[in-house]
């Protein structure tokens, strides 16, 4: 099999193609032969050594794989073989085939393609259990989007809508607006125009806003934690600017607000079903048409280096994916 490896850690196109021989399951494992697989904030992170998951060298990096069951080794139900999954694996998508266990797959919804599937589970597992485990996000209130144009941004956009909160949405340029508009967005703010406070006081007024959901860190957080509510939240998802922001803490006692951490990954370890129940939902609304998930691009797996340069440049509008050539739909 084909895979985009990690030798040593470094930047993206330290990534080398290998022909590897194709991996067999064992107790437990199944196979999985790979359509797509997401391209990810922690994918570029990871093959610099900087993830809190360090695995062990050499290893292709990719966390969110769709494809098709094509073996499984002992103690696992033969009926798995043959049906089209979503696997969060944290790593080895980049690959034409990956080991994964029972509990790392989701059955996929009837009609969602293996692109489609490869940009779904991680960005609208981390924002549903974001705005609803995390936020408790109700109908009614307000929640700012920030970075709303990417992957899990928009995500928490649709999802926020659906719930029936009031969603403000910011982002760097207008064709990322313009996405998260279609989103569900009430309100749009570009912050390489303005500065987001006078943009927010301008819709929220003195009263602020209830959750904040900001998966970008760096210069932005403090912003948005001084324009809260009282009671408010704010969810620190990640930090695609490169940058994890300092505050001074009396802030939360001023304003009787909470930072709160997301971690989905740990989430789905030590909460399995309840983050099964959350995907029962995804995929419900999904069926219904309710969730139109964006995927900005594809590339094919031997331009991963790419890919991750472009995530990383923050040039992509919605989800990344990387194609192997499998196409079973």
């Amino acid at each position: 099999m084909r895979a985009m490896m990690c030798k040593q850690f470094g930047p993206p196109e330290t990534l080398q193609s290998m022909d590897l021989p194709d991996p067999i399951p064992t107790k437990g494992q199944l196979l999985v032969d790979v359509e797509a697989c997401g391209v990810n904030f922690p994918d570029t992170l990871i093959i610099e050594g900087k993830y809190q998951l360090k695995p062990e060298l050499p290893f292709a990096p990719g966390g969110e794989v769709a494809g098709i069951v094509s073996a499984v080794g002992e103690g696992v139900d033969l009926s798995w073989i043959g049906r089209p999954v979503i696997a969060l694996t944290y790593f080895g998508g980049f690959a034409e085939k990956v080991l994964v266990e029972e509990h790392q797959l989701l059955p996929r919804p009837l009609g969602m393609d293996g692109t489609m599937a490869a940009g779904f589970g991680l960005v609208y597992g981390t924002s549903m259990h974001a705005l609803k485990q995390r936020a408790q996000l109700t109908s009614g209130e307000t929640l700012l989007v920030l970075g709303a144009g990417g992957g899990v941004g928009l995500a928490a956009v649709e999802i926020g809508a659906l719930i029936g909160a009031e969603v403000i949405a910011a982002a760097s340029t207008a064709e990322k607006l313009e996405a998260a508009r279609k989103a569900g967005a009430t309100h749009l703010i570009n912050y390489s125009e303005r500065p987001l406070r006078d943009a927010l006081a301008e819709i929220v007024g003195k009263k602020g806003v209830d959750v904040v959901y900001d998966p970008v860190g760096g210069g932005m957080f403090e912003q948005a934690l001084r324009s809260t509510a009282w009671n408010g939240r704010v969810l620190v998802v990640g930090f695609a600017s490169g940058e994890i922001p300092k505050v001074a803490v009396n802030l939360t006692l001023l304003k009787g607000c909470s930072i709160v951490g997301v971690f989905w990954g740990s989430f789905r370890t030590k909460e399995l079903e309840t983050d099964n129940s959350n995907f029962e939902q995804l995929f419900s609304w999904y069926a219904d048409g309710k969730l139109k998930p964006v995927v900005g691009q594809s590339m094919p797996l031997e331009q991963a280096g790419d890919a991750l340069k472009a995530l990383m440049n923050r040039s992509v509008i919605g989800k990344l994916v990387l194609t192997t050539g499998l196409n079973t739909n």
